[in-house]
């Protein structure tokens, strides 16, 4: 059984939060223009066996935009490339912006699917909400996903050779001197083709807890997928990996014993035949993958525990693992706290390999998919 806060369903399944983000900005639906293809129809000219996690320019990028009215505009495909922004922006000048991350995939028979974009865009949704910002709605959201990845079907690689990751923005780009939530809002989508988010590709990962750096407090924004939330952690990460670590760990700002996240995904720990993730209580992002991946733990026979975490149970934990749309999920090599390297046994039956290859199989067709969690591109 799932034990602790479901904190991430409640907000999800929340018809109270969906009204109210709802009234914010009504999108005009009837006005999503229909796809534009890629002229070259082969695919794109790539090493597909060597993919990492590097920018890539491809075809097209959907963008549309919300002024003070609260209407998004009609939206369209353009050809990727730069957008114009007044030094004044709200994004420039105070932050505020949003993303998101999700990916399309190919199946053997070469039909493409989306993996649960509906979730992202409730939780650009509930994000929009905490940095004062419209949204659009669930369906032009899913619907611009989904002409991206169309327009792009020429990027996205071979079956098992990695996916079309594609990047949704909100951002303010209206014009702002004093503190304020911008006078316009742009939405945007592009995307890129990806491999391995790590550059040691599927090898275990070495990560190290950071005890003075954190990523975010409570009433923050820790908990919505902020633009803010990201350029913090990066001199921490920096001096991680030029001491050979992958990335790091981040303790909680008050107690600073509670682990809560890596840098860019989410962490689990396994105990036997118990599954515990830190409990998503706003300083944490709420993960599709972390979400997913609870799920299918939950259906293998596993208790699932959302609660506190101390660092010290690093050390007695059978396995540690984790998730995210970018780093899909990695197991973990050793975890470095407080001088102590930790090491994890690396075997072909641990428990998140069990969990990843029937997420993956869901992805591929291969396993019945029951929570209608595959969305095809027609």
């Amino acid at each position: 059984m799932i034990r602790g806060a479901a904190c991430f369903r409640k907000l999800f399944q929340s018809s109270a939060v969906s009204s109210k983000v709802a009234a914010r900005c009504y999108t005009a639906q009837a006005a999503v223009q229909p796809a534009i293809y890629s002229s070259d129809e082969e695919s794109a000219d790539i090493d597909w066996d060597n993919l990492g996690f590097n920018l890539m320019q491809t075809d097209y990028m959907y963008m549309t935009k919300c002024s003070d009215d609260g209407v998004f505009r009609k939206g369209q495909l353009n050809r990727y490339g730069n957008i114009n922004l007044s030094p004044s922006a709200g994004v420039l000048n105070y932050g505020q912006g949003l993303f998101e991350g999700t990916k399309a995939y190919r199946r053997d028979d070469g039909r493409v699917f989306l993996f649960r974009p509906e979730q992202n865009a409730i939780r650009m949704q509930i994000g929009a909400e905490r940095m004062c910002m419209p949204s659009p709605s669930t369906d032009q959201f899913v619907e611009a996903v989904k002409q991206t990845a169309l327009a792009n079907k020429r990027w996205i690689p071979p079956s098992g050779k990695g996916s079309l990751y594609i990047r949704p923005l909100l951002i303010g780009t209206g014009p702002i001197l004093g503190l304020a939530p911008a006078p316009e809002y742009t939405f945007l989508v592009y995307a890129c083709p990806v491999g391995n988010y790590f550059k040691q590709g599927t090898a275990p990962l070495n990560l190290y807890v950071e005890e003075d750096v954190h990523r975010a407090s409570r009433g923050g924004a820790g908990g919505v997928k902020s633009i803010t939330n990201y350029a913090p952690v990066l001199k921490a990460m920096k001096n991680a990996k030029a001491n050979g670590y992958s990335d790091v760990l981040y303790l909680d700002a008050v107690n600073k014993k509670y682990i809560e996240e890596v840098s860019s995904c989410n962490i689990f720990l396994v105990k036997g035949n118990v599954l515990s993730t830190p409990i998503a209580k706003g300083t944490i992002l709420e993960g599709i993958t972390r979400k997913s991946i609870m799920d299918i733990a939950h259906d293998l026979g596993y208790t699932v525990e959302e609660r506190l975490i101390e660092a010290d149970e690093l050390i007695s934990a059978d396995e540690v693992f984790c998730t995210g749309t970018a780093v899909g999920v990695a197991p973990v090599g050793s975890i470095t706290y407080k001088g102590q390297r930790i090491e994890y046994k690396i075997s072909s039956d641990l428990s998140c390999k069990q969990f990843y290859s029937r997420l993956v199989g869901i992805q591929r067709g291969v396993i019945k998919d029951e929570r209608d969690w595959i969305v095809e591109i027609e």
